[in-house]
């Protein structure tokens, strides 16, 4: 079978084959660009049919904006504080504490209601 281009002087012929070659991989540099934006990190867990139905009523009471996946377990050492684990889907209702401290916010674990460290948490 001939070459597409195989007719071209050889000089002429690489030419092509770089540009060809340049263009496949700025499509491919962007598609991968695409595609880390489009799914979640590793860290994400997929949920379970009475996470899905927890996630539905949080969005239903608190509306999508508002829901936050933790990030990592979280045992509450003070009163209020709630033990979460890591994929848990929560609903934020007040970015900081009783005291004002932003660091800590109260969320809506679709069911229990408490404290969780900002930090441990991003949005869904």
């Amino acid at each position: 079978p001939q070459l597409p281009h195989g007719h071209l002087p050889l000089p002429s012929f690489w030419k092509v084959m770089e540009d060809a070659l340049q263009q496949s991989g700025a499509q491919l540099r962007s598609f991968c660009q695409a595609f880390e934006t489009v799914t979640p990190s590793p860290g994400t867990q997929p949920l379970t049919p009475a996470e899905e139905r927890k996630v539905l009523s949080l969005v239903s009471k608190h509306g999508p904006d508002k829901l936050f996946q933790v990030t990592s377990n979280i045992s509450g050492s003070k009163d209020l504080d709630l033990t979460l684990l890591r994929g848990q889907i929560v609903a934020l209702l007040q970015g900081a504490d009783t005291k004002g401290n932003t660091s800590r916010w109260l969320v809506d674990a679709g069911g229990p209601r408490g404290f969780v460290p900002a930090a441990k948490l991003r949005p869904y």
